[in-house]
């Protein structure tokens, strides 16, 4: 089959026999009384009662199916089979009194009776009910035309009959004696009123409304054999020698069993609502059919009837009866009249038909869519001027093309396959489709263009528009949503979805799949230093650089931020060492190639790359193996950066024992499982206890106090989730909300501690220990210091604040702007960790620091190490330089102190002097007031030292020992 062929191909409607059965009874009952008058019935009485009361239980039959039909709901031509019932009811009783003369009376049926009032009353009610079956006209006009089509046949078929007939039985009438008017009027009657309704049913022939068809078109043919029998009964021949049960007869029973059958033929037929909507007309021959001609031809054959007429009379030698001519000259008065409001009806179309046509000319000329019609055959007929634009084609070069020719190959089948359903579907359930595809221009390029479809005589109605702006958007939006806007890889999203169609589609089961996690240690930095601008700049490199090093059909995407992560596909491997070998191979070529250097903004700049690798192992969910991915690489960072680690079942479970953890510290700090203890502060000079230094402890379950960095291990997991930035919510340390309420817990606490032993008449300040985020944090601001320290009595310059966690990626203009309004309440400020790195430094120069305190990891080897040894005495000196006491913690042996001491600290905290203390035992020292200085002078320690906070607003009393 060609293109063009298939493209408008319709499948076969179905049909059905359905309702071939109770026909066939019909002709059977019929054909049967057709033998039974044609032998006679086998006696005269048979043949009597046959003729008479068969012929009446027909006409009853047929008035109590007509009224029945009538009386059922949804019945839109109710009057009419009402009127057909009662028709039918009076020729069943003409009969029935024809019968009760022929076979109760035994005596020929008179001249006239009321048989004949019955059977005159047969037609007007069926032609009253055959004009309500018609179609009404909507326009006077319309009407006229209605009565001329019908005189212009009934008085031919008069003047036919006249001059055949009804001329001749009239002088017989008159002739024989009974030449009374009644008695003419009776015997013209009947073939007047058949003409009639003949008339009309030929006239309805043209003009039937659709709906119900079947059921009228049955009736019609029941009244037009009733007709055609009487015709023939009221021949002369036939009429003479006429008797009931002849042959004649069958017509009369045929049609009123005919008319019974009408409506409940076509219910049984198509059910209760009728036929349903005609399907889709395939191609049609061209030029008109003969009925479609008929109409028009119905007055021209009216007045040949007419003619035919008046001919027999001249040519039988006869007169030319006035009958004849009046009927004549009126049928011709007729057709003239009709004529002239054809005419006039004609002209009136043809200028409303022009003018539509010139409007939808110009719709369809200045429609920015293109019009197309194609035939049945798939070729296009027409082609509106709008294709120039469109397609860069002109509409006259289109005009004859197939279209299946001008439609993409990959999108050809579907096109056929909508077209085809849509020419199946009913048309009063789906009028029009719309189809989208790829059309070829002009240009040879292929445009998208979606057409709107509608039926047009077997063919197709295209009214098309160019849509490939709108398709090219939604890809680009569509783009968009899937990929990252600076480095254009896929994102999480789009990222996500092929995990899981790797993991589902025809690579599942595939061991050797493999999901990369990256992420770029020390970008941050870059950030910080050279500006986001510059970092952006390198992300886009990073990307172009994973992007070329991942093999054809891996993935690789951005998910946010600085990572960025790989799917590796497998090879369907099953060995486990070569397949982590392949995986590690990758993941070191990408290790390697992001870590080379950058050149930005004229800056070569270096960031190193930890990877995380997890494989497709069986049962492993796409969420499941993005997080194994993810734990790996934060495994990487934390075990010194810059490293491929392999996924091991192991961090999932110590992962769990971190949430695990956290959640007892959750419930620690609602429960005040936290201990607050203190350690002195001394002096190096004399021994005097200048301070003391707030530290929380926690009491584990098997009542063991565990230190902050003990607790912090336990739940964080150290460095590798410090790493991770705290973004993992399952081991994140307890840096958030629990972080910040213990720590408000811890101050308030001390304070009031610190307040009670200032009544008590010990007057020494509490250093408290506050990271710089908890600085930060909007729910502490220095208002609410202020308020704690007044509503627990305890004097500012009571208070040292030991910022601890000096990270140069903070806000350093907020925090120093939060010291600064400390210190304007007389809070003093402790710098801790210097010496930690550069980060402490940074501090230093740009924040509001009283005191400095040395790191804990410079004073443990200050002794042995010689390197240390210059790194601390310099701190040391920088501190003297700057005015600023200075702190050493984590002095636990007297050779530190005395090393400290000799470069010029000036106090130290740690176990050479004592350990930290509960609330009992520290009071006791601070009666004490001095503890033993190694290598010290006696007699300095006597004389006291200067405090820590000799600087603030009040000096301290020294304490004299015990």
């Amino acid at each position: 089959m060609s293109a063009p062929g298939a493209l408008l191909e319709q499948p076969p409607v179905a049909g059905g026999g359905r309702g071939v059965l109770p026909q066939f009874l019909l002709a059977i009952v019929c054909g049967g009384y057709a033998v039974g008058a044609a032998l006679g019935w086998g006696s005269e009485q048979a043949a009597l009662i046959m003729g008479d009361f068969g012929l009446s239980a027909a006409g009853l039959l047929a008035a109590v199916s007509c009224f029945s039909y009538a009386r059922t709901e949804g019945i839109r031509e109710r009057p009419a089979w009402l009127l057909f019932s009662f028709s039918s009811l009076m020729g069943a009783c003409g009969n029935l009194v024809w019968g009760w003369y022929e076979v109760v009376l035994r005596q020929e049926v008179p001249g006239a009776s009321v048989a004949d009032f019955f059977f005159l009353c047969f037609a007007p009610p069926a032609i009253v009910g055959l004009l309500v079956l018609a179609k009404r006209p909507v326009t006077r006009a319309g009407w006229v035309c209605l009565a001329l089509d019908s005189w212009l046949i009934g008085g031919s078929l008069l003047t036919l009959s006249w001059s055949l007939a009804l001329a001749h039985a009239t002088e017989t009438v008159a002739a024989g004696g009974q030449g009374s008017v009644p008695r003419a009027a009776l015997s013209l009657a009947y073939p007047l009123l058949d003409i009639a309704l003949v008339s009309i049913v030929l006239v309805l022939h043209f003009r039937r409304s659709p709906a119900n068809r079947s059921a009228v078109n049955t009736a019609i043919a029941a009244l037009a054999l009733t007709v055609l029998s009487d015709a023939l009964f009221t021949s002369p021949l036939l009429r003479a020698s006429y008797e009931s049960g002849q042959l004649l007869d069958a017509g009369w029973f045929a049609g009123s069993l005919l008319l019974a059958y009408a409506p409940w033929g076509a219910r049984r037929l198509y059910g209760p609502d009728g036929p349903p909507p005609a399907p889709p007309r395939g191609p049609r021959p061209h030029g008109r059919p003969l009925t479609g001609s008929l109409p028009a031809l119905t007055p021209y054959l009216a007045a040949a009837v007419c003619t035919l007429g008046i001919l027999y009379n001249v040519v039988d030698g006869r007169r030319v009866d006035r009958v004849v001519v009046f009927t004549g000259c009126t049928v011709v008065l007729a057709l003239v009249v009709r004529q002239g409001i054809m005419l006039l009806d004609n002209i009136a179309l043809t200028h409303e038909l022009a003018q539509k046509e010139n409007h939808f000319r110009s719709l369809v000329q200045g429609s920015s869519d293109v019009i197309m019609i194609a035939a049945p055959d798939g070729v296009l007929r027409y082609v509106s001027p709008a294709a120039a634009g469109v397609y860069g084609r002109e509409a006259d070069e289109l005009v004859g093309t197939e279209l299946p020719s001008l439609i993409h190959p990959e999108d050809l089948g579907r096109v056929i396959h909508e077209v085809r359903r849509f020419l199946a579907a009913a048309p009063g359930e789906e009028t029009a489709t719309r189809i989208e595809c790829r059309f070829r221009s002009g240009a040879g390029e292929w445009l998208n263009v979606e057409s709107t479809v509608n039926r047009h005589q077997g063919g197709l109605i295209l009214n098309s528009r160019d849509v490939t702006e709108r398709v090219r958007l939604q890809a680009q939006l569509q783009h968009s949503a899937e990929h990252d806007p600076l480095t254009d890889l896929p994102n999480r999203a789009l990222f996500t979805r092929r995990v899981r169609q790797a993991l589902t589609g025809r690579r599942a089961g595939d061991r050797g799949t493999a999901v990369l996690f990256i992420d770029l240690d020390g970008f941050k930095a870059v950030n910080d230093t050279i500006g986001h601008q510059a970092g952006d700049e390198l992300l886009v490199e990073a990307a172009r650089r994973l992007q070329d090093s991942v093999r054809a059909g891996d993935t690789a995407a951005r998910l946010g931020g600085d990572e960025f992560a790989a799917l590796i596909l497998g090879d369907g491997s099953r060995d486990h060492s070569a397949r982590e070998h392949q995986a590690r191979e990758i993941a070191d070529r990408l290790r390697t190639t992001l870590s080379q250097p950058y050149r930005i903004a004229g800056t070569e700049v270096r960031v190193a790359a930890s990877i995380g690798v997890a494989f497709a192992d069986p049962g492993v969910t796409p969420a499941d193996l993005m997080r194994n991915a993810d734990l790996a690489m934060y495994r990487a960072k934390a075990g010194g950066k810059n490293r491929v680690e392999l996924y091991a079942p192991q961090m999932q479970t110590e992962v769990l024992r971190r949430a695990e953890m956290a959640g007892r510290l959750r419930s620690a700090v609602h429960g005040g499982e936290f201990a607050l203890l203190h350690q002195p502060v001394v002096s190096l000079a004399t021994g005097a206890v200048t301070a003391v230094s707030a530290q929380a402890r926690w009491r584990s379950a098997q009542g063991l106090l565990l230190t902050p960095a003990e607790f912090l291990r336990a739940t964080d997991g150290g460095a590798e989730d410090r790493a991770a930035g705290g973004r993992r919510a399952s081991g994140g340390p307890p840096g958030g909300a629990q972080a910040a309420q213990l720590g408000r817990r811890l101050l308030e606490e001390a304070v009031a501690q610190a307040a009670e032993r200032y009544r008590a008449g010990h007057r020494i300040p509490v250093s408290v220990r506050v990271s710089a985020h908890g600085l930060l944090d909007r729910s502490v601001p220095p208002a609410s210091v202020e308020a704690l320290l007044n509503r627990h009595g305890l004097p500012s310059g009571a208070l040292v604040i030991e910022l601890s966690e000096s990270d140069p990626r903070l806000a350093f203009d907020e925090l120093e702007r939060r010291l600064a309004a400390l210190r304007r309440l007389g809070v003093r400020i402790a710098l801790d960790g210097l010496g930690s790195g550069y980060a402490a430094i940074s501090a230093l120069r740009r924040l509001p620091v009283d005191v400095l305190k040395l790191d804990r990891g410079l004073v443990e080897g200050v002794v042995e190490s010689a390197r240390l040894h210059k790194i601390t005495a310099g701190l040391l000196r920088i501190a003297n330089d700057l005015g600023m006491p200075s702190v050493a913690e984590g002095v636990d042996l007297p050779e530190q102190v005395m090393a400290l001491r000799a470069m010029g600290c000036t106090h130290g905290q740690g176990m050479a002097f004592s350990g930290p203390l509960d609330e009992y035992r520290l009071r006791r020292s601070l009666v004490r007031g001095t503890f033993p200085v190694p290598g010290g002078n006696p007699m300095a320690v006597l004389a006291g030292g200067s405090p820590v906070g000799r600087r603030g607003s009040h000096n301290e009393t020294s304490v004299p020992p015990t």
